[in-house]
């Protein structure tokens, strides 16, 4: 195998490797090329460098990861990744290197453009436009000295050339004379000819410059003015959609009551049936879609994703990733069957309404006995437990757990005081299209912005927060029926976004290296610890550890704001695991929207399917987030879901809002009549989770639940990288935002200065050909996830170990 060799302009390194194709073929030979853009891109051969490219990768923001001596793996966050191997471990170790140069000098590029784009105050564009202008002319002016100097020595060189020709032959000593000064004329003349070159080109030089950059200016402002354009006409349509909508309601309710009136007198049919079956019929469909899918064995790409998932998107995939599959799951194919809704009429002779699910509307009978009414006895009581411990303080300053702390004990110690208020949030008005307009189409966690639009808690410490109702997964720990355990982790996926509820605020961005920890062992069962891994892109690592659970996860997300709404679109997977059962869960968070950023009050909505999987049973649940619309007339914040097993029967139904509660119900009786018509009838619904609403004063307090009080509550013994120790977060909660302001500049410039550094050491590793070591995280170390097949970060298991001797001694200095 050749040796990895540099290259001219365009490519910057270049050499062979061995790539992973598929399982037939496994690793093929193949030329990669490294570009000045920071692109990795293979070929088959090196003739193809001109035609055909298999394949490309973006090192900006893509994870690199060395797993032995030969081998390296390159991925950008799911949508692609390469797993590559080298012919020996020097040379693998050279191709990092020059990799992990590229994407710092790639990333550093970017920013230094954004910073060039980003125009903070309209006062600080205007003097610079004025000194570039000054400057400008400056230049200007010296061209037209210089040019009058040209002038004025040739006119006298021209003379002198003229003098000679008029003089004697004869006189040579005045001809001597005279070619002396025609010399210094000339000389004069070249020395203003070569300033006046330099000028050219210094002139030249910076208009280019100043060009370019207000060509690229005027280019931003030309897509904001027509997203702006767009948006405009979006609201303009709508309000004539509602005004549609409105008159047409108007004269619906006119001809109601029309009619209403004319047949007042009329007789009316006197059978009950009858009046029955028109209600029931007029509130519930005769017959639903019941998507019941079908398992079935497809291929997927090395990144994990589904080819048959991606529709026509996989036509953007070259012959070796569509070649690659494997067997860690069994996707699920869709097959749509009509299914009839009955309404069980009790004994009471007044329906019971009907549980609407993921797949249509179930009717739920009365069924005295059943299994149902056993759970739903012990949900109740669970969730009046769970309801004692979290709010039996009514008022502020009251401890949280009053009532019960004085009876519980935990290894002997009582529980501890924790805190019940934060300071008030103080009203410092700020316009927020004023710092957004200029940010539109830009990743979320690359806008700058001011602690006025933040809430005193980090990213770490709102990933914690959604453990807020973590004995959901206590009570799944205790079901043996698997399909009723995926029904309780169903429903703690859903209550983690109860808190987002009328939390508009944005968390503080954490710092590489800061970490979280939440030990609630003593009251609520669990602790967590989570460290920000990854800082282009941001990702953060997450570990918890319940009574009869684990659960982790790796949350990073893609954001882009449009100027009307901000779409959050979560990546990376989380990971549930029950070692009494063997059971392990694995899901993806659905796309949450910021509605409203221009005029109007901000809120939040969630929308998309979510599908959670026991890779044990092969069992699935499927959920659906229905997203607000103006002209539906579903209820707001609707989620519904199904329990499917690994045959593809509904097991159990699932229907609830995000932001109240879940309620689920066992599927007893599945009946396919004529005409393939199905029936399914089910128990009494059970009510999973219920919200425990805050207090009405806190929203005071950035309408913070009890939890997300203490999250940010000061604790000795904690790492020094804790989120508890972060000074701007730690004065913004106080309520002094200017020194919060002041300290997130700070501490966001000693940032930048510490990855300079380390770019730094990376170029100079890479001049004197010698292996460079890239950061890697403190409490997590990255590896390939036997599940899904993608890397992700896996807690060590060290943190509380050195907490316990107070050995912080590997923590990196983050703060000021």
């Amino acid at each position: 195998m050749s040796e990895p060799k540099a290259a001219p302009s365009e490519a910057q390194f270049k050499g062979w490797l061995y790539k992973w194709t598929n399982y037939l073929k496994g690793y093929q030979k193949r030329w990669f090329v490294l570009n000045a853009n920071g692109l990795l891109s293979y070929y088959r051969s090196q003739a193809e460098v001109a035609h055909t490219c298999r394949g490309t990768i973006s090192l900006c923001g893509a994870f690199i990861h060395t797993e032995d001596t030969c081998n390296l793996t390159i991925s950008n966050g799911g949508t692609r990744t390469f797993h590559l191997k080298a012919a020996s471990e020097i040379e693998r170790q050279r191709w990092v290197t020059v990799l992990e140069l590229a994407k710092a000098k790639n990333i550093r590029r970017m920013e230094e453009e954004e910073e060039e784009e980003e125009q903070p105050h309209e006062q600080q564009n205007k003097y610079e436009l004025q000194n570039t202008l000054r400057l400008l002319c400056s230049k200007l002016d010296n061209l037209n000295t210089c040019n009058d100097l040209i002038i004025k020595h040739g006119a006298a060189l021209q003379r002198s050339l003229n003098e000679i020709e008029s003089l004697n032959i004869s006189a040579k000593g005045e001809q001597t004379q005279k070619m002396k000064g025609v010399n210094e004329r000339a000389t004069l003349f070249r020395i203003t000819a070569n300033a006046m070159i330099n000028a050219c080109e210094e002139y030249l030089k910076l208009a280019q410059s100043q060009g370019h950059r207000w060509q690229r200016a005027l280019s931003h402002e030309h897509e904001q003015r027509l997203r702006l354009e767009e948006m405009v006409e979006q609201l303009a349509r709508q309000h004539s959609y509602l005004e549609i909508a409105a008159r047409k309601e108007a004269e619906n309710l006119n001809l109601a009551l029309s009619q209403t009136a004319a047949g007042a007198g009329a007789s009316v049919t006197s059978d009950d049936e009858e009046e029955f079956e028109d209600a029931v019929e007029h509130h519930l469909p005769v017959d639903f879609e019941l998507e019941i899918p079908v398992p079935r064995v497809h291929r997927r790409t090395a990144s994990g994703i589904s080819i048959t998932s991606m529709g026509s998107e996989g036509a953007g995939l070259d012959d070796e990733d569509l070649e690659d599959f494997n067997y860690l799951d069994q996707p699920l194919r869709k097959t749509s069957i009509t299914a009839s809704v009955i309404t069980m009429k009790p004994t009471d002779g007044k329906p019971r309404p009907a549980i609407t699910g993921a797949f249509g509307e179930f009717s739920v009978p009365k069924r005295s006995g059943s299994c149902g009414e056993d759970l739903q006895k012990k949900g109740i009581q669970k969730q009046k437990l769970a309801t004692d411990l979290r709010s039996s303080a009514s008022a502020p300053g009251t401890p949280m757990h009053a009532t019960a702390r004085d009876n519980l004990l935990v290894a002997g110690k009582p529980l501890r005081e924790r805190r019940s208020e934060i300071p008030d949030r103080p009203n410092h008005s700020v316009n927020l299209w004023s710092i957004m307009k200029n940010c539109i189409g830009k990743e979320l966690s690359k806008i700058p912005m001011p602690v006025n639009f933040n809430e005193p808690l980090s990213m770490l410490q709102r990933l914690t927060e959604d453990f807020e109702y973590a004995s959901i997964l206590d009570m799944a720990a205790r079901c043996s029926d698997p399909h009723e355990q995926m029904a309780y982790v169903a429903a703690f996926t859903v209550s983690s976004y109860s808190t987002t509820t009328n939390r508009t605020s944005k968390p503080f961005n954490s710092l590489l290296g800061e970490t979280y920890e939440c030990d609630r062992r003593d009251d609520l069962g669990w602790r967590a610890i989570s460290e920000q891994v990854s800082h282009h892109p941001p990702a953060a690592a997450m570990y918890t550890e319940g009574r009869e659970w684990i659960c982790y996860q790796e949350f990073a997300m893609s954001s882009k704001f449009r100027g009307k709404y901000l779409n959050i679109i979560p990546l990376g997977i989380a990971h549930l695991e029950f070692p009494r059962s063997g059971n392990h869960y694995t899901w993806r968070k659905v796309m949450t929207t910021v509605h409203n950023i221009i005029v109007g009050k901000l809120w939040i909505d969630q929308s998309g399917e979510m599908e959670i999987k026991n890779h044990t049973t092969k069992d699935v649940c499927r959920l659906k987030y229905y997203a607000y619309s103006y002209f539906s007339r579903e209820a707001p914040r609707k989620v519904t879901g199904a329990v499917i097993d690994a045959q593809g029967n509904v097991r159990w139904v699932l229907s609830g809002h995000w932001d109240d509660q879940v309620e689920a119900a066992k599927v007893l009786e599945s009946i396919t009549g004529k005409d393939n018509k199905r029936v399914l009838e089910t128990g009494p619904p059970t009510v999973l989770w219920k919200r425990i609403l805050p207090p009405v004063q806190n929203s005071k307090i950035f309408n913070f639940t009890e939890l997300a009080v203490q999250l940010n509550e000061p604790e000795a013994a904690v790492a020094p990288t804790d989120s508890r120790h972060r000074p701007d977060q730690r004065s913004m909660e106080a309520g002094k935002w200017t020194e919060a302001n002041e300290l997130k500049v700070q501490l966001e410039d000693k940032q930048r200065a510490n990855r300079r550094q380390r770019e730094a050491e990376a170029e100079e590793a890479a001049n004197e050909g010698r292996p460079f070591k890239p950061y890697e995280p403190i409490w997590f170390r990255k590896e390939k996830d036997h599940i899904t097949g993608n890397l992700i970060h896996r807690y060590k298991g060290n943190y509380w170990e050195c907490k316990e001797v107070n050995d912080w001694s590997i923590c990196p200095d983050i703060y000021l």
